[in-house]
């Protein structure tokens, strides 16, 4: 190994952040000091903190922050007290329905909120390395996507370039759905929630073990875009 190549090792291995074990496996860890102490809780706190937030935003009466206070303590690292795994919907904004700020929720979002390899990685992620002890998977009315769905499965609609693959992985919430002799919309909203918030509780090896010890809750919430407020559902 010449001298550049040492010196751009040394310069990688200095950019790893600080390691933890996990059932015996190594894992990229956050900083020792959490930056946002008051963000260090309990799951059934977490939740509570959550749906506090979202009172206040739905009621219009929402926290003033400044950022300034918490900008060089989150150069050092984040410690957020909640995973979310929401719709990418822009009438959807967690930190917005929730009234939190940076460093405060662990935030993975995509249409239709469902669960893939990627988004599970993450919030195995934020659950066994950031310590965040709860996740919600947060649904909301009118969702595009579930109606893409619905579509897709009573009329064989073909969507274009790679949105036929968003509908096809939330057919089996149509289908669930379909057994409901209610509004078929809110009734596949509903089992996606149910279905994701299921697989992530049940999702070995990280997740399944932190519920099982007590340390994590997977909850689904439903956000109403005429309110703004936010139901769990499971």
């Amino acid at each position: 190994m010449n001298v550049y190549s040492r010196r751009a090792a040394i310069k990688a291995l200095a950019a790893i952040p600080l390691l933890t074990m996990f059932e015996g496996k190594t894992l990229f860890a956050a900083s020792d000091t959490p930056p946002i102490p008051s963000n260090v809780m309990g799951p059934d706190a977490a939740l509570s903190r959550l749906l506090e937030g979202n009172k206040r935003y739905a009621s219009g009466k929402v926290d003033a922050r400044n950022f300034i206070n918490t900008r060089e303590a989150l150069t050092k690292g984040q410690n957020p007290y909640a995973s979310i795994l929401s719709c990418a919907d822009s009438r959807v904004s967690p930190e917005l329905c929730f009234d939190e700020g940076r460093g405060d929720l662990f935030v993975n979002r995509l249409a239709g909120n469902f669960v893939t390899p990627e988004i599970l990685a993450s919030l195995e992620y934020g659950a066994a390395v950031l310590k965040a002890p709860v996740i919600m998977v947060l649904g909301h009315t009118e969702c595009g996507a579930i109606k893409a769905a619905i579509d897709a499965d009573k009329n064989d609609t073909n969507y274009p370039g790679h949105i036929q693959t968003i509908t096809t992985a939330l057919n089996p919430a149509v289908k669930a759905g379909q057994k409901d002799s209610g509004n078929l919309l809110a009734a596949t909203t509903l089992e996606n929630i149910k279905m994701n918030v299921g697989m992530l509780k049940d999702s070995t090896p990280l997740l399944r073990k932190l519920v099982q010890d007590k340390k994590l809750i997977v909850v689904g919430g439903l956000y109403h875009l005429d309110t703004g407020k936010v139901d769990i559902v499971v």
